[in-house]
């Protein structure tokens, strides 16, 4: 039986890495219908013009998400919302009239996501943030997470997230990043696991755990449950807990645990690496270069002296000279290509260099010459920002299982 096809709705869609992961995973099932990249105060649009350059259908939305109307969302009815945020302050308080419910800083994200769920009523969301989202702000560890996910249930999502190091599970970046797979209460998939222990969600038969294996064996001291404050202002004035790299929230009630990876093995960075005739000779470090470069790299010992007056020892242990081509890439970062201890510096033939555009593209799945049309400063930027592909290609065949689960369940109800 032909399945119909899931409406995907893109925010925060950069250079499209999501939308990429999905149709390779299967062009047929997912059709991004409408995406949004807005980069605020700066003129050059540079992501949304590559994504228009390499996506032909759907509508191509290039506006601050603040100012798309609840009807949009609502008239788009998407199956599935993805996207990438920023990791902000999630606080909320309640309104001065109090009748109006909690409001929250003006300008974050994830307030959007919140108003495109209400409208738009998805039966799936993936999202990917910076692992650190897990444990901010430093002030009061784990609210901003606790705001998102008492956010969810309020809304009658059930919520599986899951830290992942995609060089762990095979690809060629040591670039760990948060993904939250959020659903509804009342598909198919969530009543099937609803009749799961929550650690066998994490550990074995959840969202993550099927295309994520993990060893059974728990960390016996970071695995823990707790029950979210039923208000979410006081989960925002109060609450502080310490979420782990794996979890499950359904009706409030959390279960967190440290996860040990089955690792596979990783792909090397010398897989990624471009034929050395290709390399323009610009990529190559000057020996002014190499000797800046010797020093951001090495170890170091600086006396500072701070605002107040007061004189303290900044010091930072040495890294190797270049990056080892036998092991995978380190989390690229938007400052690729300049000066800068985050640099990746590979030799090849005695000769050391930057990573190429191209390799960077590589680096996180993408095909050559992706981002291809801007600036070098501005391809090195964009893959800073991006996602690997690989992880949400995997994601998608998994959304695509569960998909057919709740398409056969809906056709069975139909014969009968």
């Amino acid at each position: 039986m032909a399945h119909e096809k899931l409406k995907v709705m893109e925010l925060f869609a950069g250079v499209g890495g999501f939308r990429l992961g999905l149709e390779k995973a299967n062009p047929q099932l997912f059709d991004t219908v409408w995406a949004n990249q807005w980069e605020p105060s700066r003129k050059a649009q540079d992501a949304f013009e590559c994504y228009s350059r390499n996506f032909h259908t759907g509508i191509h939305s290039n506006e601050d998400i603040a100012t798309v109307s609840d009807d949009l969302f609502r008239e788009i009815s998407p199956d599935l919302i993805v996207g990438g945020f920023p990791c902000q302050d999630y606080s909320v308080a309640r309104t001065l009239s109090g009748e109006k419910g909690i409001q929250g800083k003006k300008g974050v994200l994830f307030w959007e996501i919140k108003r495109a769920l209400e409208n738009g009523n998805p039966r799936y969301v993936l999202l990917e943030n910076v692992d650190r989202l897990l444990k901010s702000p430093s002030s009061q560890r784990g609210r901003d997470f606790a705001v998102m996910l008492g956010t969810f249930r309020d809304l009658g999502y059930s919520v599986e997230w899951r830290v992942i190091n995609a060089a762990e599970y095979g690809f060629a970046q040591r670039r760990r990043r948060v993904f939250i797979f959020a659903y509804k209460n009342d598909i198919v998939y969530e009543n099937d696991i609803r009749e799961l222990e929550q650690h066998d969600i994490v550990f074995k038969h959840g969202f993550f755990a099927e295309s994520f294996p993990v060893k059974e064996d728990p960390y016996k001291d970071r695995m823990d449950s707790v029950t979210l404050p039923e208000d979410i202002v006081e989960i925002s004035d109060s609450f502080s807990y310490t979420f782990h790299t794996a979890g499950i929230m359904r009706d409030g009630e959390v279960f967190t645990a440290h996860v040990d990876p089955i690792q596979k093995k990783p792909t090397p960075l010398s897989d990624i690496l471009i034929e050395e005739e290709l390399v323009d000779d610009k990529f190559y470090l000057t020996p002014e270069e190499e000797e800046k470069f010797r020093y951001l790299r090495g170890p170091k010992r600086i006396e500072r002296v701070s605002a107040s007056g007061h004189k303290y020892n900044f010091s930072e242990g040495g890294m190797s000279p270049t990056d080892e081509l036998d092991k995978p890439g380190r989390t690229m970062l938007t400052s690729e290509g300049s000066i800068n201890r985050s640099t990746h510096i590979v030799e090849v033939n005695g000769r050391k260099r930057l990573l190429t555009p191209i390799e960077c593209e590589r680096l996180n799945g993408f095909p050559d010459n992706w981002t291809f049309g801007m600036t070098d400063r501005m391809r090195y930027f964009c893959m800073g920002n991006a996602l690997v592909v690989g992880l949400i290609e995997t994601m998608g065949k998994r959304i695509e299982e569960i998909e057919k689960l709740e398409q056969r369940t809906v056709q069975l109800e139909l014969t009968f």
